[in-house]
């Protein structure tokens, strides 16, 4: 009879600890959620901020310039920085190349020209030319759900610059707008790259320091060639916080919530989180920064969000995976 008791209460307990470890591990996983989904929401907002006394290449320079110092002392703290060999360091240079100084500095410069609120909402578009890079390779298949899809998106498109075409007139806008189109090229490229090479890598935080490394003193050297001024004291307290902001939780913290979550659930799932990042961004643009946001760029929104929705949906979008990790 203790022998039984002693069984069933060694399984009550064990019961109750795995349950409060999947507690914590849920726990994890919400905030790491949130952690990206509130972050990369703000990034278009904080790049806005930054880019109001700070010349937009030195913002994203020394965004990833300060990124790659902080990964590189986590690497040293983990005893992992080490010499990635000439042929890895090739293909970072590649991404780095596409996703970051193009993709992300085209995108900041932008900010000097646009709002926040058409960055997020143009950039959101990438899935769709990412989609038919991949067909034009012969790594996807074009569907008529597809062509539904990308029908909305354009109709968003349209509908954003339904009452603006005037505004196109404006060099400086039409400079802001078609470096807002590079952007999305250069990171659709970046995405089919790695798509197309399907690089498994052993340890991301070290690809990326070397990533964030390349980016940030190209992107420093380009702004001192083409920034008009740089005059250092007219730098505000607010747009250097924003430029602090971007590094540390836009580049590093939402990097690292990112990848737990991918632990956790399949990457198809973790990339709804794209739709939630552009519905926050617009918000706070509106809400911080006073942008106007009319009803047609209400509608743009939705038709975007919902084409690219349809054009990325999977089956295992909302099925649960399971944890199969031991405590």
């Amino acid at each position: 009879m203790s022998i039984k008791r002693a069984g069933i209460s060694g399984s009550l307990f064990l019961y109750l600890h795995t349950n409060h470890i999947l507690i914590l591990k849920n726990y994890k996983l919400t905030l790491a959620i949130l952690t990206v989904a509130v972050v990369w929401g703000t990034t278009f907002l904080s790049i806005r901020v930054a880019v109001e006394t700070i010349p937009a290449w030195f913002v994203a320079g020394i965004r990833q310039f300060l990124a790659a110092i902080i990964m590189m002392v986590i690497l040293f703290y983990r005893k992992e920085f080490k010499w990635i060999g000439w042929k890895n360091l090739g293909y970072q240079i590649v991404f780095s190349t596409l996703m970051l100084v193009i993709a992300n500095g085209m995108t900041t410069v932008a900010e000097e020209t646009v709002t926040s609120s058409l960055a997020s909402l143009v950039s959101a578009c990438s899935p769709i030319v990412v989609f038919l890079g991949s067909v034009a390779i012969g790594l996807q298949k074009f569907s008529f759900r597809a062509l539904v899809g990308i029908i909305m998106c354009f109709s968003g498109i349209l509908f954003i610059f339904w009452d603006g075409l005037n505004d196109l007139s404006n060099p400086d806008y039409l400079v802001g707008v078609i470096f807002l189109f590079i952007a999305i090229l250069g990171w659709a490229s970046g995405t089919i790259f790695t798509k197309k090479l399907n690089i498994q890598s052993k340890n991301i935080t070290l690809n990326l320091f070397y990533q964030f490394l390349f980016a940030g003193i190209v992107q420093i050297c380009f702004a001192f060639l083409f920034s008009d001024s740089y005059q250092f004291e007219n730098w505000s307290i607010k747009s250097i916080s924003a430029m602090l902001y971007l590094s540390i939780f836009g580049s590093v913290a939402a990097f690292f919530a990112f990848h737990y979550a991918l632990t956790r659930v399949s990457p198809v799932q973790v990339s709804i989180l794209a739709y939630i990042n552009t519905i926050i961004s617009i918000f706070l643009s509106w809400l911080i920064l006073d942008e106007t946001i009319s009803a047609k760029f209400i509608i743009a929104a939705i038709l975007i969000i919902v084409g690219v929705f349809i054009i990325n949906y999977n089956k295992e979008l909302f099925k649960r995976k399971k944890i199969t990790e031991e405590a």
